[in-house]
């Protein structure tokens, strides 16, 4: 059985980042030995090579199109809360050695004893292969990939007068040495797709955007997915344009399945975080075992769903890929934890130590984050409204990642009258606190979905993929604000 540190894994990765800049593992070793010369809490040294493809098409002609590769290292050594970090894009001894010189700056005084070096093995499944999307595909094959979305798209309806798509390949190839003796190495591979469609009658335009990604090769990309997909897109801009004036005030608001989990993941699931919580900034700072939402939510933040955009197999201090439940029934169990935080609150990691590079320091991030299913069917979720807002597609929106403050705008969204879902409406806005949206949740739907695989997070200036999703809930308090009453 394979897993996230197989010989080929490490081989991989030792054959990209150190064999061409002519070191070995004992050299990696050699630079952690000489940052503890003196004490430090933690030390690791990552490794990292980034190769990234990128093509636009926008109405049959090839906008753009980008090669790049990027490689490096990071050296970072904590003591308790103080952290000296240096990182290069060059691998080469004499900047290690450097890079050892400075990181040492925040050594205690005294000795550490030697780790004896281990290649971790504790993944027993990986989530996603080392297929490289790069090497699946080629220059015209890319292309006639956009330009079968654009067939696809002007196929569905005449209606259709602008489509944009852009295609984005990406293979990393990782290796992280810690000063305890932990040795980890991964290759993940990424893929998106992004989609934009216009459509014009009558003098109105309306656009909906859409696509599909994960960690996956190239071939992720099936026909009959890609059509329905472009399909979805253009239904929803055609369903816009007949969209009346959405209403405003308190409402109950019933979120369709998948993507609207993004709301969840920014009002709420930063606050999960270890960082924000060891230094009391979250509102959920000191609330263990306390109940923090309604008691038929349950969250988990999980790096194992195979495939999904925000799996890991192993963090980026090393730390295998797990499923963590950050809320059960309503009650709140875990934060998410990187090295630091969890050693300064005297907790487990849980393997959501990322960083957007080579060049950033890692810090507690969300994987796949996504609430349970329940035991309700949507529609009865929807017949349980008098009057409110069904918000089938998210846009865009603004979020206090600390306090949990919100208000996002539909994408696609229908008023709700009798039970029933009666016209489509623009202009709905989204507003309210994380923290009291989860305990006025009333409803979780049967279908847990997924999004569609495009999700990036933003924090503190560092930006990673991730997976959001949930089933269909039914909150029933929240202010939309809109022009209609």
């Amino acid at each position: 059985m394979n897993d996230t540190n197989t010989p080929d894994n490490l081989a991989l990765a030792s054959d990209k980042l150190l064999v061409p800049n002519g070191l070995e593992l004992s050299d990696l070793r050699k630079t952690l030995d000489q940052v503890m010369t003196h004490r430090v809490d933690f030390a690791d040294l990552y490794l990292q090579s980034i190769r990234r493809e990128s093509w636009s098409l926008e109405n049959s002609q090839v906008k753009a199109g980008s090669f790049n590769v990027d490689q490096g290292f990071g050296l970072r050594a904590s003591e308790l809360d103080q952290t000296a970090f240096a990182y290069s894009q060059q691998i080469t001894h004499k900047r290690l050695s450097n890079a050892a010189d400075s990181v040492r700056s925040i050594a205690g005084k005294g000795s550490s004893a030697r780790m004896p070096l281990v290649e971790t093995r504790m993944i027993d499944r990986p989530s996603y292969g080392t297929d490289d999307p790069l090497l699946g595909s080629s220059a015209s094959a890319n292309i006639a990939l956009l330009e079968q979305v654009e067939q696809y798209a002007r196929s569905a309806d005449p209606r259709v007068t602008h489509v944009s798509a852009t295609l984005e390949l990406r293979h990393e190839m990782m290796m992280v040495m810690r000063h305890d003796g932990r040795l980890a190495a991964d290759v993940r591979p990424l893929v998106l797709l992004f989609i934009r469609i216009t459509v014009q009658h009558n003098g109105k335009r309306e656009a909906a955007t859409g696509g599909m990604g994960g960690r996956n090769g190239f071939l992720y990309f099936e026909a009959s997915t890609l059509q329905i997909e472009v399909k979805r897109i253009v239904d929803s801009a055609l369903i816009n344009l007949d969209a009346i004036q959405a209403p405003s005030g308190q409402l109950p608001v019933v979120l369709a399945s998948g993507w609207p989990g993004m709301l969840l993941h920014e009002a709420m699931g930063h606050g999960f975080e270890g960082d924000f919580n060891r230094t009391g900034s979250s509102i959920y700072s000191s609330k263990m075992g306390q109940s923090v939402a309604a008691p038929g939510v349950t969250i988990y933040d999980d790096a194992t769903v195979p495939g999904s955009r925000g799996s890991l197999n192993i963090d980026d201090e090393g730390e295998p890929g797990q499923r963590t439940a950050l809320i059960q029934k309503g009650v709140l169990r875990s934060y998410m934890h990187d090295d630091l935080n969890a050693r300064l609150m005297k907790q487990r990691p849980t393997g959501n130590g990322r960083r957007q590079s080579y060049a950033h320091l890692p810090m507690p991030r969300m994987t796949n984050t996504f609430m349970e299913p329940g035991e309700y069917a949507p529609q009865e979720i929807i017949e349980s409204v008098k009057r409110g807002v069904y918000l089938q597609d998210l846009g865009s929106g603004e979020v206090d990642i600390v306090s949990g403050q919100f208000c996002f705008q539909s994408a696609l969204a229908w008023l709700i009258e009798d039970g029933k879902l009666t016209a489509p409406i623009r202009g709905a806005t989204l507003t309210g606190s994380g923290p009291e949206t989860l305990r006025h949740i009333s409803m979780v739907g049967n279908d847990l979905a997924l999004d569609r695989g495009l999700a990036m997070c933003g924090k503190a200036g560092q930006r990673v993929p991730v997976g959001v999703g949930q089933p269909t809930l039914k909150i029933d308090n929240l202010l939309v604000g809109g022009t209609a009453r």
